[in-house]
């Protein structure tokens, strides 16, 4: 892979992992429209760790005082709020990685076609343009409970399938609940840290077993600008929805998925 791949597709990676308008769709372009070849296990590695940190650093406040309250509930002052959502958190991980280690292989098989990722663009992309139009939009932080997280965890492992977008899926369940746009957003972007980083790890594993000669400088240039990138639209985008709600991406998604169908057919 040469310099401009690399590029090139960091950034296709860092601008789409947390906007809902799915990152794997938008990786289909390049083979499609260029013959590029696959990245290559490294440079995945590479964008998800680049993503990964874009998303630590832009939540470090919420994540230390998570880990704060977590501390104080298992050795001091006992239960409390950070400590509630923490495990909120956690509960809301675990449908994404049993139907992760269950389906995996049938999803790798099955669920990549060009045509499935073209409906589930188009298809996810109309609920969550129907959810944002009935939403309430009242609920905050305080209101998540168990059920909730749990019901927004297993939108979360629907994401599993190409196109869904598993940041669209997961706002689209919190705003089904009657969440802020932001509260939406933020729970979001907290849930995708344990599942980028059991991805990462997983492909990290996968590299180690597979031992081959990398160029270390194109995966550097791709972790920086993946986190660089990720980070700008993740602050872009907390500060356009609470003016503009989810339409834009809904009708990008919209001219998306028909410009798959477009490949597909000619």
């Amino acid at each position: 892979m040469d310099w401009l791949q690399a590029s090139i597709i960091a950034l296709i990676q860092g601008i789409t992992e947390f906007l809902p308008i799915s990152s794997s769709a938008h990786l289909l372009f390049p083979s499609l429209l260029f013959g590029w070849p696959d990245q290559g296990l490294a440079f995945d590695v590479a964008v998800h760790l680049g993503s990964l940190v874009a998303v630590l650093f832009y939540l470090r406040h919420d994540l230390m005082a998570l880990v704060h309250g977590t501390w104080q509930w298992l050795f001091g002052d006992g239960w409390n709020q950070q400590a509630h959502w923490a495990l909120l958190l956690v509960l809301a991980t675990i449908p994404a990685v049993i139907v992760g280690l269950v389906f995996k292989g049938w999803i790798e098989l099955h669920a990549r076609a060009l045509w499935v990722v073209a409906a589930t663009t188009i298809g996810f992309g109309l609920l969550l343009g129907w959810v944002d139009w009935r939403a309430r939009c009242t609920h905050q932080m305080h209101h998540m409970n168990w059920r909730h997280a749990l019901f927004v965890g297993l939108a979360q492992a629907v994401a599993l399938i190409p196109g869904t977008s598993r940041s669209g899926i997961t706002m689209t369940a919190a705003l089904m609940l009657g969440y802020q746009r932001e509260v939406a957003a933020r729970f979001s972007f907290l849930m995708s840290i344990p599942v980028i980083l059991a991805a990462s790890s997983l492909m990290l594993l996968d590299l180690v077993q597979h031992a081959q000669a990398i160029d270390w400088r194109p995966m550097l240039v791709a972790f920086v600008l993946s986190a660089l990138s990720a980070w700008l639209c993740i602050v872009l985008f907390m500060k356009l929805i609470s003016r503009l709600g989810m339409w834009p991406f809904v009708a990008y998604r919209l001219l998306l998925g028909l410009g798959l169908i477009w490949l597909l057919n000619s």
